[in-house]
């Protein structure tokens, strides 16, 4: 297994971040009122906003809370 990841996966996941960041923005909402309606933290959405690794599950509460379907935060 390799220990550092082909670089298109961080560029892959500062996308997905900025998908979320610019919904959120879209729909007027603060990260910590998103992370309220998505029941995690206000930290991880400024994880997953920041491009970090996210847990599939994460992905999904925050799709569900800015009422879109996963895969248009995974492809814009």
């Amino acid at each position: 297994m390799p220990t550092e990841l082909p670089e298109w996966v961080p560029a892959a996941r500062r996308a997905v971040g900025d998908r979320i960041r610019v919904r959120r923005l879209h729909q007027n909402l603060t990260q910590e009122t998103l992370a309220h309606a998505a029941g995690i933290d206000r930290s991880t959405i400024q994880r997953m906003e920041g491009g970090h690794e996210m847990k599939l599950s994460h992905l999904l509460l925050v799709a569900h809370a800015l009422r879109v379907h996963v895969t248009d935060l995974l492809h814009g």
